[in-house]
């Protein structure tokens, strides 16, 4: 990171973070600040300008970058690394917000939006020589149907500019499939849909990233749940007679510490420091593939207690935890739901997620997030943020 002179702190704490990275934030809007914080690090935000008032007053909008922070005075070469690090990542975010806020703003519309939503799909479908052009055409046709049976889109039917393709319809699409399809098929024809969209988008024909403002509600949900720690807490409470101890016990404990079944499955007591409460395992899924498959973890009381020690006999080369295959889990986990009143497809990678959303809205930096996770770079702890 460049040197730069000490931050000029405001009387609530916060000062503009001023670097080589983000130009001294000169013209810049939103700019990126901090907030000191009394255990030593900065947490970082958005300012935005939005204008003068009637009354003379200058308006500004902050949003937090949750899982954020800078150490304040980085001492060490890996603190001021650290610093870089998230830095960059904040620069990325800060200018993907500027640009919406400007398009927002601005009331900025590519030429290209005027164009006929419901024309342009046909067209992609008549350019389209993969063996799935069928589906695409049926996935023209559901929206089409879905356009005409829904009185709020009705007038949509014959035309659609491309400006006028909102979350929310796309949103009310896909619940208009799973309401009127069975197996697999609201699946297939949603994501035939979701495929012109992101063409159209990668040809700036559609301003907004559908990756971003789009969700996805089907019966085959692909979305990564996430349980709170509500949640969370009523699964603890619900036991239930034939429950599997050690699939309710391998499952807590994966939500602690973020673990992937192949590797909770696998894990020995020679995995564990019990003098200095620290797991030390390799990542199955990267094993041999990257530097940093390797994964080092503080445990707390409640994780150590989940884990247990080893019983007369056992070895440390001796499995932790004796759990059935991946689907037979993952069918404990639905009926272990089922009885807790959560209404979520459960499996067992919703651990891992979890366990990362929850860290981050506790207020634990992205970077130690990262670590916990055994992620090689903050980009793919970032998708969590």
């Amino acid at each position: 990171m460049a040197k730069t002179k000490s931050p000029r702190v405001a009387a609530d704490g916060t000062y503009l973070v001023a670097d080589g990275l983000v130009n001294n934030g000169r013209g810049q809007n939103p700019k990126l600040y901090a907030r000191l914080l009394p255990d030593g690090r900065s947490s970082l935000f958005l300012r935005f300008y939005i204008g003068y008032q009637r009354d003379g007053q200058t308006t500004f909008r902050k949003e937090t970058l949750k899982g954020l922070f800078l150490t304040t005075k980085p001492r060490t070469p890996i603190e001021r690394e650290s610093n870089d690090e998230v830095l960059r990542l904040a620069e990325k975010i800060r200018q993907e917000k500027g640009a919406e806020f400007i398009a927002d703003r601005e009331g900025y519309v590519l030429q290209k939006k005027n164009k006929n939503f419901l024309d342009y799909f046909q067209a992609y479908i008549n350019n389209y020589t993969k063996k799935d052009k069928r589906m695409l055409q049926g996935s023209l046709n559901r929206f089409k149907d879905f356009l005409k049976d829904t009185p709020e889109y009705n007038k949509y039917k014959e035309s659609l500019l491309m400006r006028q393709l909102t979350p929310d319809m796309v949103e009310d699409f896909a619940d208009y499939l799973n309401n009127n399809g069975v197996g697999g098929g609201p699946r297939s024809y949603f994501n035939r849909f979701k495929k012109v969209i992101k063409y159209a988008y990668e040809h700036d024909e559609i301003r907004k990233n559908p990756r971003r403002g789009i969700i996805i509600r089907t019966d085959e949900d692909t979305l990564k749940k996430i349980l709170s720690i509500e949640e969370i807490h009523k699964l603890i409470k619900t036991t239930y007679k034939g429950q599997n101890a050690e699939i309710r016990r391998a499952f807590l404990f994966c939500l602690t510490c973020g673990l992937r079944f192949c590797d909770v499955s696998t894990l020995t007591f020679a995995n564990i420091d019990y003098s200095n409460k620290i797991l030390k395992y390799n990542q199955n899924k990267t094993k041999g593939h990257s530097s940093s498959s390797g994964v080092t973890n503080i445990l707390d009381d409640t994780a150590l207690s989940l884990l247990g020690k080893p019983a007369e006999g056992q070895s440390k080369n001796d499995l932790i935890f004796n759990l059935p295959s991946a689907n037979a889990c993952n069918k404990a986990l639905s009926n272990w739901a089922k009885k807790a009143g959560i209404d979520k497809h459960i499996t067992w990678h919703c651990a891992r997620h979890s366990c990362a959303v929850n860290l981050l809205d506790r207020k634990v930096d992205v970077r130690s997030v990262q670590s916990i996770l055994g992620h090689s770079s903050l980009r793919m702890t970032e998708n969590y943020l």
